[in-house]
């Protein structure tokens, strides 16, 4: 299937993500680390051609004011987009990462988000997902969160979503989607 172009910006750094939190459905505030993220992601927009493109953004706090920092003076119109929203993590929500049950295998990290008493899973994320980029009809810049950016890039992409991994999981960069193929701006 063919999609849009895209590009697609994580929140910047906040308070629990500093703390190795699990966030989900939560929201705790940006540090200035994550201020200066989103500053830097207006820097790359800036030297983009975006006339034609729409501007969606989870409508989570931290997703929300980095849109707000990230497209000033980018976007004339943000609109929020519940389906951005992050992967419902449940029972967890807001718990430190070392004190839940950590799976074995390629990546723990990861397989916590499935695993989450009571959260979302993957199924359900990417069903959501997918249903949203099929509503797509033009080139859009989207503002979501780490696993939600993961699982879009993945069914935009493929595989090749995977390759390009940032030690900040894509706080203060943009992954710009062209003709099936990602790049990661930084």
């Amino acid at each position: 299937m063919s999609h849009p172009e895209l590009y697609i910006l994580r929140h910047g750094e906040t308070a629990w993500n500093a703390e190795n939190r699990m966030q989900g459905e939560l929201n705790s505030p940006l540090t200035e680390k994550g201020l200066q993220h989103a500053a830097r992601q207006a820097r790359i927009l800036a030297e983009r051609d975006l006339r034609g493109f729409v501007f969606l953004t989870s409508p989570q706090g931290r997703a929300f004011q980095t849109a707000g920092i990230a497209l000033a003076g980018i976007a004339d119109h943000i609109r929020t987009d519940d389906r951005l929203r992050e992967i419902g993590v449940g029972d967890w929500s807001g718990r430190l990462r070392h004190e839940l049950p950590m799976p074995k295998g390629k990546d723990p990290f990861m397989a916590q988000y499935e695993i989450a008493p009571n959260g979302e899973g993957f199924a359900r994320l990417k069903q959501r997902c997918r249903a949203f980029l099929d509503d797509l009809t033009g080139p859009a810049v989207l503002v979501t969160h780490g696993i939600t950016s993961t699982m879009i890039r993945g069914l935009v992409v493929g595989e090749k979503a995977h390759a390009v991994r940032s030690t900040h999981g894509g706080q203060g960069c943009v992954y710009h989607l062209k003709d099936g193929e990602q790049f990661l701006l930084e």
